[in-house]
């Protein structure tokens, strides 16, 4: 017979609780008497900011490694980029000069976030051929609408695990329908998720977004430039916008940049472009 020795000899808070459940009802409406870790009012104070983070750098990475997550495309974007289909539909619907401005202005997107879809898709299509868990690549993104479902969409109409980390904000953004279930995370502190973007992230792959996308791009170029994190290829894609709207060649003259960090950059315009770039510098089969 062979032994069964336990683990450990502690119990988890649920398996006690299950053993102990007439013992534990509430003797008192004192909120003093709560359990520390079920009190949260107490959780939420100023003084308990320092747990609060640690539970947010936690909670993602052992539900990740639980779900065989260890590899990941942070792709970042607009918001506000819908599907051909929804623009041409709005278009169509458009009346006063104001919506049809908005509504052209929207066709015209409208292929970021089809070329968002398609290189998820790319992407689930290279996992579908490796049958080794760790040789897989997946897409996460902020979880929410525009460039983020896009790249969401196309992995989870192939089939593919899709990660999700999304924000609380004034306005709340709901996360997109296209998150794998038990993947799809939230977060208070935007340290925090930029800090999951990276933990994992194998390239980064950046659509023309507004404050908040070039915030996390900065943030990376940030830490590749300072060497806080290992190189990994970081693909801007629409070189005319991204030109337009910083002046790389500007910085250089400046001497704010060098050239050398140019080469953490490449521009792309397509999906096949961008899924090439990473496939080359991992030698992806």
């Amino acid at each position: 017979m062979s032994p069964k020795l336990p683990v450990n000899n502690s119990q988890t808070i649920t398996e006690f609780f299950n053993l102990h459940k007439e013992d534990l009802h509430e003797a008192t409406t004192d909120e003093s008497y709560k359990f520390a870790f079920a009190d949260e009012a107490f959780l939420a104070r100023k003084e308990t900011m320092g747990i609060r983070f640690e539970l947010e750098l936690l909670k993602p990475d052992i539900l990740l490694r639980e779900h065989g997550i260890e590899h990941t495309i942070t792709v970042f974007g607009s918001t506000r980029f819908i599907s051909h289909d929804q623009a041409e539909k709005r278009a169509a619907q458009a009346k006063t000069s104001e919506e049809q401005f908005e509504a052209k202005r929207a066709v015209d997107n409208s292929h970021f976030y089809e070329e968002a879809r398609k290189f998820g898709a790319l992407v689930a299509q290279y996992n579908r051929s490796q049958s080794n868990s760790n040789n897989k690549l997946h897409i996460c993104t902020g979880g929410g609408p525009g460039i983020m479902e896009a790249a969401s969409r196309g992995a989870f109409e192939n089939g593919d695990q899709t990660i999700g980390f999304n924000i609380s904000l004034p306005r709340e953004q709901k996360p997109n329908p296209y998150l794998t279930e038990g993947l799809s995370f939230r977060f208070h502190y935007f340290a925090l998720r930029k800090m999951h973007f990276m933990l994992r992230a194998r390239a980064i792959v950046a659509f023309p977004g507004g404050f908040g996308s070039f915030d996390e791009l900065f943030e990376v170029l940030t830490l590749m430039q300072t060497h806080k994190v290992a190189q990994l290829p970081i693909i801007l894609v629409g070189k005319t916008f991204w030109e337009n709207s910083i002046n790389f060649n500007l910085m250089m003259e400046y001497g704010v940049i060098e050239r050398t960090d140019m080469k953490l950059i490449h521009f792309t315009e397509t999906a096949e472009e961008t899924w090439q770039i990473i496939q080359q510098w991992y030698q992806l089969a």
